[in-house]
């Protein structure tokens, strides 16, 4: 009983200690060992015994990092908390089952966890956040790899640590020893790879200098759609952008449904928007509602400076349970648990014109609305279509001030190094900022504290319109390294199968 209880309270602390980076970006060196304690309470287990602790191991993790939920829905919390646990406790169920074989290697393990991360950032249309490899994204040497690998790689790198580290700890075998000298130099190449990737990106030349402006208006949630905060609402991002535009940027950038209506069904604070344009001759970008033909829409919308026209975008990926419910039908019962909306999804990978006028080349941009920012495939596809650079919008204020916004603000870090582009974010309550290539945070909305959350302001900050480097190639080939991570696992499924039978 005493052990059984032992083995539980090891993969609670797993499960803490895994969550630290995710709650503070500075504690990015606890990913490293973190699946210590469950990979020891995990030895020696039946597979059903390891799924359970290892689910307890991933129950604590997302209560941990994601208990921001709970204002949303304390109900729709819980469930989001068990349900991503299922990965942690297949993790664990695979560990005992092959483990137990004495096929423990640590390549194998760690193409699991990729495999398992990549199914949960899409089934029943996904949620990419928290990966393990977004923990390390301050830590710049290591997280350049992202180019050839995505953030796919740096899970495999950390959780390849834990398994190999963990093995030299509790065996002493020439093969163990042999997989920790493998292991040590993999991290090396990566840690020179990334080095040698920032000293060429530390002096590179604006090819198509843009100064960005993103507006960060603060506006809370609960405010947000009310009618009587409107006038409000807007004259606040009005008055910001006015300030702002005195700087005379190229652009500027509102966050996800700064406009406070459903934009076709009361045009006139639109039209305030078009009448700021016209005056202060400055385009605006900024998120809105729409509506056509009796479908809604989460949009981006493009008022240009001297034309009438104006491009939208809308967005392509929804937030199940938020925008949309998966499979209503079914699940109809969750619409009393989690507030959901009832949005279409866009249909077009869009690139915006450029707004660069005294440029000769004209790099267009593309827009990453809210969470679309954590489908690492999404970018490639609009950089693949001629995007300079990329745009997220978004509006994280449902969470309150937590470190929610962080989180997101990690997914936006991968896909600038992924794609060596710049990636601008403006976020209605923060985190607002300029991404290098380098995944570098170049400059961010803050008030004279340093607080970047839960203050209003702007920030401009001149970035480069056109990509920074050659084509990536994980632009190129997006997600193959998760290809053949699934590739070896059923190689692996499939061989030890022969082997049952033989």
């Amino acid at each position: 009983m005493l052990r059984q209880i032992g083995t539980i309270l090891l993969s609670l602390l797993s499960g803490a200690v895994l969550a630290l980076p995710f709650v503070n970006g500075t504690l990015w060196i606890f990913s490293w060992f973190g699946f210590f304690p469950l990979l020891l309470a995990l030895r020696a287990k039946s597979a059903p015994r390891a799924f359970f602790l290892a689910w307890c191991t991933g129950f604590t993790f997302w209560l941990a990092s994601g208990y921001w939920l709970i204002h949303v829905s304390l109900p729709g919390m819980l469930l989001v908390v068990s349900y991503l646990a299922l990965y942690f406790g297949l993790f664990g169920s695979a560990y005992a089952a092959w483990g137990a074989r004495g096929w423990r290697s640590p390549w194998l393990f760690s193409a699991v966890w990729v495999m398992l991360e990549y199914i949960r950032t899409h089934f029943l249309t996904g949620l990419g956040w928290a990966l393990l490899g977004y923990s390390q994204y301050l830590n710049l040497a290591v997280i350049q790899i992202a180019d050839v690998t995505g953030v796919w790689g740096v899970s495999f790198l950390i959780m390849a640590v834990n398994l190999v580290c963990l093995q030299l700890c509790v065996e002493r075998s020439r093969l163990v020893r042999l997989r920790a000298l493998t292991a040590a130099l993999a991290v090396l190449a990566v840690c020179v790879y990334g080095g040698y990737r920032l000293s060429q990106m530390r002096n590179m030349r604006l090819l198509a200098p843009l100064t960005v402006s993103v507006i960060q208006g603060n506006i809370p949630q609960e405010l947000k759609w009310d009618v009587k905060s409107r006038e409000e609402i807007i004259g606040q991002y009005l008055r910001i952008s006015t300030g702002a535009a005195g700087l005379k940027p190229d652009l500027l950038i509102w966050p996800e449904a700064a406009l406070p209506v459903v934009l076709e069904e009361e045009p006139f604070f639109f039209a305030l928007v078009q009448d700021f344009v016209k005056t202060s001759g400055v385009p605006v970008l900024l998120g809105a509602v729409t509506r056509r033909q009796g479908a809604y829409y989460n949009s981006a919308i493009l008022v240009p400076a001297g034309s009438p026209t104006i491009i939208r975008y809308d967005k392509l990926h929804l937030v199940p349970f938020g925008e949309y419910v998966p499979l209503r039908r079914i699940l109809r019962f969750l619409e009393t648990v989690v507030p959901i909306g009832d949005f279409t999804p866009g249909k077009a990978y869009t690139v915006f014109p450029s707004v660069c006028t005294h440029l000769k080349a004209k790099p267009g941009f593309s827009v990453l609305i809210c969470f679309e920012d954590t489908f690492p495939e999404l970018a490639p596809r609009f950089v693949n279509a001629g995007a300079g650079f990329l745009v997220n919008i978004t509006n994280d204020a449902w969470f309150k001030d937590t470190p929610a916004p962080y989180q997101h603000l990690q997914a936006s870090v991968f896909r600038a190094v992924e794609n060596r582009l710049y990636v601008v974010r403006a976020a209605n309550t923060g985190v607002s900022c300029f991404i290098a290539p380098s995944g570098r945070i170049l400059s961010r909305v803050s008030n004279s504290t340093g607080k970047d959350t839960y203050v209003e302001g702007s920030a401009a900050y001149t970035i480069d319109a056109a990509r920074a480097t050659a084509v990536t190639a994980y632009t190129l080939t997006a997600d193959a390294f998760v290809g053949a991570c699934f590739l070896f696992v059923a190689a692996y499924a499939a061989l030890m199968r022969s082997r049952k039978n033989v």
